[in-house]
């Protein structure tokens, strides 16, 4: 990936409520990310986190109160029920769950990027009571999760339906679920940023100053890698026309007023160039950011503040 030229392919999954969830595709060659659609989280993304959960749950030991308490022999269907409005993400992660504890009768009543009520069944899962309960917790931590940033994602998009802006993810996701948290968004209606530090390049304030300028700080980039898609992130009016003179695919306005993207978007939309507004957003805002015309509004709260979704598993 040292050379940009990072490709992710994914391929069109039909959901049986909720239509296609969307992604962004980052192409080689510098070229502007793509909308397409995409399948759910690789299966062995799954299982490395279904891993990880039960050995963090069970490093001490087994589940000695399912253990003492419950018949070894008992058998049982559990249902996992919403017990809040909200958006689904993660049923196939719940699945993987279950299933490293032998437990495969995993049937989902919805799908991953629908809408449900409270009191909603997502899901039914049959196997030995033992099993069930020794999973809940692992299986409910990433469900919980994954749906609570679908749901935050979604009242993001909502709140700026027609007006052709996009809402998208940051790099501020938890260690180690970056991929989930992302597939998450997207579930949520949102698109993804890039992916990693190799798969797009983003100039911030640090770099900067580091390399002296924007001017300087866009060209050594492109000296070490051509390729790449290249962003810009500009505080200032000043440094938006420098970026455009730069002739950058992107450039993020970066804790700019109303009144200041405008200007801004004006001067890269007059150029082809897309526009990206940052810092701070508050989703009563959001509706007044789109009206300014910027292409992308990005939202690190997506993955670093969103609440868990309520659901329960119900014996």
């Amino acid at each position: 990936m040292g050379d940009g030229s990072y490709c992710l392919v994914l391929h069109e999954h039909e959901h049986e409520t909720a239509g296609t969830v969307p992604v962004v595709l980052v192409s080689s060659g510098g070229k502007e990310p793509m909308m397409a659609t995409t399948e759910p989280l690789p299966a062995v993304e799954a299982a490395r986190l279904a891993a990880l959960t039960l050995d963090e749950d069970l490093a001490l030991g087994p589940d000695v109160t399912t253990t003492a308490t419950v018949p070894p022999d008992a058998r049982a269907t559990a249902r996992l029920v919403a017990r809040a409005d909200g958006v689904v993400a993660g049923l196939d992660l719940a699945a993987a769950v279950f299933a490293r504890r032998g437990v495969a009768e995993f049937t989902a009543r919805v799908s991953d990027g629908d809408r449900v009520r409270a009191g909603d069944v997502l899901a039914e899962v049959t196997g030995p009571v033992v099993e069930l309960l020794t999973a809940e917790r692992s299986a409910l931590n990433l469900l919980t999760h994954l749906s609570g940033i679908a749901t935050v994602t979604a009242r993001w998009v909502d709140a700026v339906a027609g007006t052709g802006a996009a809402v998208r993810d940051t790099r501020k996701t938890t260690p180690g679920l970056r991929l989930a948290e992302k597939y998450a968004v997207r579930c949520g209606g949102g698109v993804n940023h890039r992916m990693g530090l190799g798969d797009q390049a983003l100039v911030k304030d640090n770099h900067v100053a580091a390399a002296g300028g924007i001017v300087p700080a866009v060209r050594t980039v492109r000296e070490r890698f051509p390729d790449v898609f290249l962003e810009v992130e500009c505080d200032t009016l000043e440094q938006v026309h420098q970026a455009v003179g730069q002739q950058v695919a992107l450039v993020l306005l970066d804790n700019m007023t109303p009144d200041q993207m405008r200007q801004a978007v004006a001067v890269c939309h007059a150029a082809g160039v897309r526009t990206e507004a940052s810092g701070g957003l508050r989703l009563p805002d959001a509706a007044a950011v789109a009206a300014t015309g910027v292409d992308y509004i990005s939202v690190g709260a997506l993955t670093h503040s969103a609440p868990q979704l309520d659901i329960a598993l119900d014996l």
